[in-house]
């Protein structure tokens, strides 16, 4: 929030882009240019040295990853620590520093394990038990990617024309993927008629697995921002969606008034809402750590502690067994999480299986992913990673699902 706010005191949206580009780099490179620094800096500044560490990350960022000419980066950084009242006094060095960066820094560059650098410790090594060294740097490499922009469409026989016209590429489950795109999302054709909704290809997948809905009640649990929401919405289904946060849930009612689509909304904890009479079909996208989708939020990373990933967990198991009392039988529940770890997903899956509740796995099979079968686990979940491919294109957030049936 606070970005974006000073985003909207800029004047154009040249300076806008410029400096989004900016921030987002130096959170995606942070380890990389940490080191550069720690190289070329004889000693760490001094804690009153006000904003001359920030400044030298910046300049950084435009002089070795975003190819700023030295003379326009090096002066910057400069005029900007002759005007902090503390960073004045290191100008100097800030000048020799990025001089000495800007013949050097490049050869440093090549000898850095990026993916390595950039992630942090404890994560790197979660992944690494989790998913093997190899995949693990992958998924590394795969946060250093500025995101296309991804597409959901209203009316999915619309999808084609819609790709076209937003200049576009049609993913093989239905998500238009904008690879390069300028200017603000309000100004792309359709965004006022309400053709479509942002939303990654990962996270449109989960909603796929109830099939078809149209006719069905449907409860979507943690609803907000509003995406799977519309999804069943769109599909035809009766959806009630509950939200515990009165914020995020206007947001949603928001997005719905938009698409002219509409649900029931209702501000309510998940793991306590009652259902009055059992639904159709229950999906529950659960709060969690989120680590999935660190490609798009790369401050996740860097904000995150062991602790704090892992601390949703008894949330998630009470959302889960909420949703497996809210069905009726016969019903399918899809639950679903943006995380790569598996205490969140699979373990939270085999607890509840393990337990006494009338409940089975109900396998994710190549058709309900569209033939996309490197996304389905051994155990018959779908399983995405951000190093994933989707049809011709690069990259996905790391999603979570598996559909479970009420016997």
């Amino acid at each position: 929030m606070a970005f974006a706010n000073v985003l909207d005191d800029l004047n154009s949206q040249q300076d806008r882009g410029l400096a989004r580009a900016i921030v987002t780099t130096a959170l995606r490179r942070k380890g990389q240019i940490d080191e550069v620094l720690q190289h070329f800096l004889a000693k760490p500044l001094p804690s009153k040295s006000g904003n001359a560490s920030t400044i030298l990350e910046v300049a950084v960022v435009q002089l070795l990853f975003m190819r700023i000419p030295a003379h326009a980066a090096i002066d910057l950084a400069v005029r900007l620590a002759c005007s902090d009242r503390n960073a004045r006094h290191f100008s100097g060095l800030v000048n020799a520093v990025l001089r000495k960066i800007a013949m050097a820094g490049d050869d440093l560059l090549q000898s850095q394990n990026a993916a390595r650098l950039n992630t942090p410790d404890w994560l790197m090594q979660r992944w690494c038990e989790t998913y093997g060294d190899d995949v693990a740097l992958r998924i590394g490499d795969a946060h250093l990617v500025e995101p296309p922009l991804d597409l959901s469409v209203k009316i999915q026989s619309d999808a084609e024309r819609w790709a076209a016209v937003l200049a576009g590429s049609l993913l093989p489950n239905g998500t238009i993927r904008l690879q390069e795109r300028s200017g603000r999302i309000e100004d792309l054709p359709g965004y006022d008629e309400g053709a479509w909704w942002i939303q990654d290809a990962a996270a449109a997948l989960p909603t796929h697995l109830l099939g078809n809905v149209a006719g069905k009640h449907v409860l979507d649990l943690c609803a907000a921002p509003g995406g799977k929401t519309a999804q069943l919405a769109a599909g035809g289904a009766r959806v009630t969606a509950v939200d515990i946060s009165p914020q995020r849930l206007e947001r949603l009612s928001q997005n719905l008034a938009r698409l002219d689509l509409a649900a029931e909304l209702i501000c309510e904890d998940a793991a306590r809402f009652v259902a009055q009479t059992p639904y159709d079909a229950v999906l529950a996208d659960v709060p969690c750590s989120a680590t999935g989708t660190i490609r798009r939020h790369p401050d996740l990373a860097l904000l995150k502690t062991r602790d704090q990933a892992m601390a949703l967990q008894e949330t998630q198991a009470d959302i889960l067994r909420n949703a497996v009392s809210a069905v009726r039988k016969g019903g399918q529940i899809v639950y679903a999480t943006c995380s790569l770890e598996p205490e969140e997903g699979a373990q939270q899956i085999e607890s509840l299986l393990a337990g006494s509740l009338p409940v089975s796995r109900y396998a994710v099979t190549g058709k309900d992913v569209f033939g996309l079968d490197h996304l389905i686990s051994e155990q018959g979940d779908l399983r995405s990673l951000p190093c994933h491919h989707i049809g011709n294109s690069e990259g996905m957030d790391g999603f979570y699902a598996s559909r479970l049936v009420k016997n």
